[in-house]
């Protein structure tokens, strides 16, 4: 379970989040949304740690993470896809992937010949490694190309991987679709569905498009200011609550 309780976040001397309290249930996926400029990005970044100071508390499965740097809450169990996706464009889909590897709990990867068997290049086959690639097969036939040489989708697809590769429990992805071709947008969508169906991976997914916010979520959240203006089930998300928070 990832819990925030009155966590407050600020750029500089500028509070940008006040007050936050929610939580991700295990095996849960909740939705943030709200209008661009709300504090969405912001929210994920200070999980992550990534913010100039964060008050409050923020754990993961009981342990506290405030405080801890960045790479301690990735091997804790945080796995982050970022708005813009982040990958490093002149380094080769496998390079890209074997960062992922990194962040593991149980120290990542040994060497790299371990990670080129992990991720299909060479002559074994790693379980776990090999059926995240496998949710992305167009990667699998560019381990060699610079990730810069990608498309927009091909690079989402890259990022989740890489963010699935460090074996997270709880998965942050700040709005995956936006920018995306409509039909990766549905592989992705599909994805991240099936990751926490099947597979029950804790999803944190901001996102505009509503419609997909409620059919894969079972909790949300609408933020509007830096603070939460209004949670619930997802049944609870009425039209009301979307066009008072999310109308431009």
């Amino acid at each position: 379970m990832l819990e925030l309780s009155q966590v407050d976040a600020y750029y500089g001397n500028s509070r940008t989040l006040n007050n936050i309290n929610l939580r991700a249930d295990s095996g849960g996926f909740l939705s943030v949304l709200g209008r661009n400029g709300v504090g969405k990005t912001t929210l994920m970044r200070a999980i992550l740690g990534l913010m100039d100071r964060t008050t409050g508390s923020i754990r993961l499965d009981g342990v506290e993470l405030s405080g801890r740097p960045t790479h301690a809450r990735a091997k804790g169990g945080i796995g982050y896809v970022p708005q813009g996706r982040g990958i490093l464009p002149r380094f080769t889909v496998q390079e890209n992937l074997r960062l992922g590897t990194f962040a593991r709990a149980n120290g990542g990867t040994a060497n790299a010949s371990d990670t080129d068997r992990r991720s299909g290049n060479g002559n074994g086959h790693g379980g776990a490694d090999e059926r995240i690639l496998a949710l992305f097969p167009i990667l699998k036939d560019h381990l060699n190309r610079a990730a810069g040489n990608l498309s927009g989708g091909q690079q989402q697809q890259l990022a989740i991987a890489r963010a699935l590769l460090s074996e997270p429990k709880v998965l942050l992805l700040d709005e995956p679709t936006e920018g995306i071709q409509p039909n990766i947008v549905e592989l992705i969508e599909d994805v991240i569905v099936r990751l926490n169906r099947d597979d029950g991976l804790t999803v944190v997914l901001v996102e505009q498009n509503v419609a997909f916010a409620r059919r894969a979520s079972q909790h949300f959240v609408l933020m509007d200011r830096g603070t939460v203006a209004a949670e619930g089930s997802v049944s609870e998300l009425t039209d009301e609550l979307v066009h008072r928070f999310m109308a431009v």
